[in-house]
């Protein structure tokens, strides 16, 4: 096993070596954010979609623009408005004349990141539809079916204040994001820094660091990086004690807790970790992987019970929780 574990580090070690370089090259336009830059990595080299949720002004359009140029992917930014209709997401059929014939526009969905600016403003309909390409990874206009690039990763942003004329995720479709962060304020010297960036001369811009080949070979790599027995049972018990909380002693929790974590949460705990080891250029997966992503991974999968809200008590409370009790390997 010793000697399985030396090949997938020296694959890793070699895969994972644009990694600080893709860091640095975000850095030098997007100041701190570190952890929602992480994540955005995480998601795209575990091909799982991003929910960003935090007040307008902390750089998550830029950090996602700044991504897309880093890795020389296409880019779209997609506003989600009220009378946003699916055609304007997916494309349609549009008659010509000349030829007597329909033929097929593509909408802006046929991108390598696509930033779907304040999902949660547009109805229901619209959210559908981007949430199936999300899943099937295909577009069907008229009767033909596209498949849509690779890689392929959407980042959504919704706003947690100004709630009037919104329509919220139903958590079906959120626990379609293998990742929601929470982005918060940067710190003062963070601030300081941005204030001298962005108050003088030109804003930097980023160049082409990495190709969508390396991205897709990083991908193939994460997938193998190994995983003990040890580390799955843990695990699997992390999203077993949101379900069951009085088996783990968390008697406390249970009239809090409507519905646990499904099984995709354990496949994205899964995944999460593996990318996370990833980024710091290891073959193999520790406890502190799995506790690193847990909070982004569960906190949109939990449904907390009316009489959790009574009390105040948050779904990340909850995880948070769960994480502090259930034995770590």
């Amino acid at each position: 096993m010793n000697r399985e574990i030396e090949v997938i580090q020296a694959r890793i070690q070699e895969t994972s070596a644009f990694v600080d370089r893709l860091f640095k090259e975000m850095g030098r336009v997007v100041v701190g954010q570190k952890t929602m830059v992480e994540r955005l990595l995480i998601g795209l080299l575990s091909d799982g979609h991003v929910l960003m949720e935090g007040v307008p002004g902390l750089a998550k359009t830029l950090t996602v623009r700044t991504l897309a140029g880093a890795v020389r992917t296409s880019f779209q930014r997609i506003q989600f408005t009220p009378d946003l209709l699916p055609a304007d997401l997916i494309g349609t059929l549009i008659y010509d004349p000349k030829e007597s014939e329909f033929r097929t526009r593509k909408g802006p969905i046929f991108a390598n990141v696509i930033l779907a600016d304040e999902i949660n403003r547009s109805p229901a309909k619209v959210q559908s539809a981007l949430l199936e390409a999300m899943q099937e990874h295909t577009v069907t206009i008229g009767d033909n079916t596209f498949d849509l690039p690779s890689p392929f990763l959407v980042l959504a942003t919704q706003n947690p204040i100004d709630q009037e004329g919104t329509y919220p995720l139903p958590e079906a479709q959120v626990d379609r994001f293998m990742l929601k962060l929470s982005v918060g304020y940067p710190s003062k010297d963070d601030e300081l820094e941005i204030m001298r960036r962005m108050s003088t001369g030109p804003a930097p811009t980023v160049e082409p660091v990495v190709t969508p080949e390396e991205i897709v070979a990083a991908r193939n790599a994460v997938e193998t990086i190994y995983m003990d027995a040890q580390v799955e049972r843990y695990v699997v018990d992390l999203v077993f004690a949101t379900r069951e909380p009085k088996s783990f002693g968390l008697e406390e929790l249970e009239p809090l807790v409507a519905f646990g974590a499904s099984p995709r949460a354990t496949i994205c705990l899964a995944k999460t970790a593996r990318a996370h080891a990833f980024l710091r250029h290891r073959g193999y997966v520790t406890p502190e992987d799995v506790r690193s992503v847990a909070l982004d991974v569960m906190r949109h999968r939990v449904i907390l019970t009316y009489e959790a809200e009574a009390e105040e008590t948050t779904a990340e409370d909850v995880v948070t929780r769960v994480m502090d009790t259930v034995e770590v390997p």
